[in-house]
């Protein structure tokens, strides 16, 4: 009687020793199943690049606005720093334009400043074309959440308006602005002219790692086949480089990137 409890009891621990194997082995089964179901798709509708962004122009300017002064003082209003930015898209393919490589639809959305800023208030502005590394504030241009751009063909366009060519000819051009470093702020050192661009920083005392920032925002494209892309964008605002400082006037750099488009729908 007590040989065949033990039997039981071990016969019992390898069913359940298979039991737990089988079980395993079909969670393993699921697992992969669904990877397949939910990653192989996604692969072969991105087994090439259609879109990237490779390269970024940006230039790093201040100003103030409101600008009072006497002989003895001058009084800044909003002393803003402000940095323009071109985003060039690229067809990777060196094919001619197609249905898939050409615009339909573009849109900026989900704008994040990852570094904000110490001081200041940080703001993304659309930028007109011919308006690029000019401080020209217009206030209508300011994106709230979205920015879509309309896209055409024409051989004349109003680059002033959030306009792109659907064959990738004009990049996107944006404004970060970081407005009310300095408010009611006065110099009383009137000896030396006032020139106002970036040295207004250093004149204003305002130190640059105060106004470090980091950003962050999605483009979406939709192309003539009506498939869907998206990448996100990175931004470090430069502000110094081991060669010049905007405390020296402005600040003009190109960045090659490598933020590639994937297909999503």
């Amino acid at each position: 009687m007590k040989q065949k409890k033990i039997l039981t009891i071990i016969v019992f621990i390898l069913f359940f020793i298979v039991f737990v194997l089988a079980y395993l082995l079909f969670q393993k089964y699921v697992i992969k199943s669904n990877f397949e179901r939910d990653i192989l798709p996604f692969a072969n509708k991105n087994d090439k690049t259609v879109f990237e962004v490779n390269k970024i122009t940006l230039f790093s300017n201040c100003d103030a606005k409101n600008k009072t002064g006497s002989a003895s003082n001058f009084t800044l209003e909003n002393l803003y720093q402000y940095t323009d930015m071109a985003i060039f898209i690229n067809n990777s393919s060196t094919e001619e334009k197609t249905l898939e490589n050409t615009f339909k639809k573009v849109s900026i959305n989900n704008i994040q400043y990852t570094t904000p800023p110490e001081v200041g208030q940080p703001k993304l502005y659309f930028k007109g074309f011919h308006q690029f590394a000019k401080s020209d504030l217009v206030p209508e241009n300011e994106i709230q959440d979205s920015l879509d751009f309309t896209i055409t063909a024409e051989n004349e366009a109003n680059l002033d308006t959030p306009t792109l060519y659907n064959n990738l000819a004009n990049p996107i051009t944006l404004s970060y602005v970081n407005q009310n470093i300095k408010s009611d702020y006065t110099i009383t050192d009137t000896s030396t002219p006032i020139t106002y661009d970036g040295s207004l920083l250093k004149r204003c005392n305002v130190d640059l790692a105060s106004i470090a920032c980091k950003l962050s925002f999605d483009i979406y494209i939709t192309n003539n086949l009506d498939e869907e892309f998206k990448t996100n964008v990175f931004i470090t605002i430069p502000l110094e480089t081991p060669e010049k400082s905007i405390y020296n006037g402005n600040l003009n750099v190109t960045q090659n990137t490598n933020f590639m488009f994937y297909r999503y729908q």
